[in-house]
């Protein structure tokens, strides 16, 4: 019971640890929703801006701006450079009101296979969790990601060292169309694998009887 509560314990503080380093690295992209503002200037403010399919958006004074796979403090310092010809020391704000969505396939050995969509987060995690975390026949040393946009070998994630060491690199990232794959450990269970010959051998020795 312990062991069990001490997991969890070191799951929620994983998570938090990853929220913070999430929201600090979250690339924007198409879907995206935002709203800017320049702190003093009304005709600055836009709201429910959203990062077209190209990955652009347009600001007044700026003009086009490619905001894809850019933070959004990477996409602060580039307004805030754009208008300073115009204002000085601008406090620029960006929020994202709305986050696109990334559709993820979870296969395999998890309680809940199938396409998933996530918002917000598009990490390891988020994706088992949403499909209702991985069963007891999953081999967590050994999962496999399918990276859509890379014609290569499958990526291969060792979930343990993230649950007993805090490994956060183990909890990569997943983009659109990705597939997470929990094979087999391979081990006999009693109940599924060896109980059943008992009862067939049962059966078959009461059908000799008679």
């Amino acid at each position: 019971m312990r062991k069990t509560v001490s997991i969890i314990l070191v799951l929620l503080i994983m998570l938090g640890v990853a929220n913070i380093a999430w929201a600090e690295e979250y690339l924007l992209g198409a879907g995206d929703v935002l709203a800017i503002s320049v702190l003093g200037f009304d005709e600055l403010q836009v709201q429910n801006l959203v990062v077209r399919n190209d990955g652009k958006i347009a600001f007044p004074l700026v003009g086009e701006i490619q905001v894809r796979g850019l933070s959004p403090g990477e996409l602060t310092t580039i307004i805030t450079e754009g208008i300073s010809g115009y204002t000085k020391d601008p406090k620029v704000i960006v929020n994202i009101t709305k986050f696109r969505t990334t559709r993820i396939y979870v296969l395999g050995e998890v309680n809940k296979p199938g396409m998933y969509e996530l918002e917000k987060q598009h990490l390891l995690l988020d994706a088992i969790g949403a499909s209702g975390g991985w069963t007891k026949d999953a081999l967590k040393k050994k999962i496999y990601i399918i990276h859509k946009d890379k014609n290569c070998h499958p990526t291969t994630v060792n979930l343990v060292k993230l649950l007993r060491q805090g490994d956060m690199t183990q909890n990569c990232v997943l983009n659109e169309g990705d597939a997470v794959y929990l094979s087999n450990n391979g081990r006999i269970d009693f109940s599924r694998d060896i109980l059943p010959l008992f009862s067939i051998a049962y059966q078959i020795r009461n059908f000799n009887d008679d």
